[in-house]
């Protein structure tokens, strides 16, 4: 047993030298390849009489890792990439929601945008009246990106995104963003921008559910995402492929809020995220679960209507509504 906890500390000991060492390409392997040397050395040596010696030496090591880590603090400025740059804040005066930084661009490629606008929207909580799930699929069925998106009475929609801030040039790595690589954003957008460039660009396959949620539970939900937003924007974070990402920060939000959200497998492979839903009464079980899943493939809808201002409206045609609140 005490093998096996050694493994799994060198493991990520030696993972956490190799990706936040503030090194040189080289001195980071030097440093990480001693480091798994002197864990091999210590596990050979339980099994030796000087075994506690070799245990206590290699938890002194260890713990200078710790503390080591527990240092790194999230960076508050950087050079960004255009579409990470800036935190959306919000306040809320009543029913009225005023939201700064939400982003509103056209894009060109995957890649690139033009008319990057960053925009100040004012939005009445009143007339809030539908709550989507929008899941983009882009490394098989297991794993998606989650958008919640909030719709209003006049057609506007308002999409919240939690992503990773990278920096220019850098790229999304689920496995170094375990290791403290990048800080979170909470973007606020138009869905023609954060949803269009990934059914329209990246080539994703772009799923669209509406949730079942009270006019209560919506505000409730969407002021915990300008709280979140605003807490963000005041204290970095970083964004954390298993324990902080797109899918378990709202979940937390979501528990904030009130809403009951059993642990599950699911919560995990986020992919089957609708199944989830499905069972627990948030989509509209009127609809068996396969005749939901076959209308919410928005793809085709959205490149045909090539990110118009009709856009929303479009990718929603044909899409089961929610059935009522629960």
């Amino acid at each position: 047993m005490l093998a096996f906890l050694l493994t799994v500390a060198a493991a990520w000991a030696t993972l956490a030298l190799w990706y936040r060492l503030p090194a040189s390409e080289f001195m980071r392997a030097l440093v990480a390849g001693l480091f798994a040397l002197l864990s091999a050395s210590a596990m050979a040596g339980l099994f030796t009489r000087w075994r506690l010696r070799a245990a206590a030496a290699y938890v002194l090591t260890f713990a200078v890792v710790v503390a080591w880590w527990n240092s790194i603090e999230p960076p508050r400025y950087g050079t960004w990439a255009a579409d990470v740059a800036r935190q959306a804040t919000g306040t809320i005066d009543g029913d009225v929601l005023t939201l700064f930084n939400v982003r509103d661009f056209e894009w060109r490629s995957s890649t690139e945008a033009v008319n990057q606008r960053w925009m100040t929207r004012t939005y009445d909580l009143s007339k809030l009246r539908t709550l989507d799930l929008i899941m983009s699929y882009w490394s098989g069925p297991e794993i998606a990106h989650v958008i919640f998106s909030f719709g209003f009475d006049d057609g506007e929609q308002l999409a919240w995104s939690i992503e990773v801030r990278r920096s220019e040039g850098g790229a999304f790595s689920p496995l170094a963003d375990l290791f403290k690589s990048n800080p979170m954003v909470l973007i606020a957008a138009e869905e023609r921008d954060v949803v269009g460039v990934r059914s329209n660009f990246r080539g994703e396959d772009v799923q669209l559910y509406r949730l079942r949620a009270s006019p209560k539970q919506m505000r409730s939900l969407l002021r915990e995402y300008v709280t979140d937003a605003n807490a963000l924007a005041e204290t970095p974070q970083f964004y954390n492929s298993l324990t902080s990402n797109c899918t378990t920060t709202v979940l937390k939000m979501m528990r904030v809020v009130g809403a009951s959200v059993p642990l599950d497998w699911r919560l995990i492979i986020n992919g089957y995220l609708p199944e989830y839903a499905y069972e627990r009464g948030a989509l509209n079980n009127s609809v068996p679960l396969d005749e939901l899943r076959a209308s919410s493939h928005i793809g085709e809808r959205a490149r045909r209507d090539g990110l118009s201002p009709k856009f929303s409206k479009e990718i929603r045609v044909g899409v089961p509504s929610n059935s009522g609140a629960p």
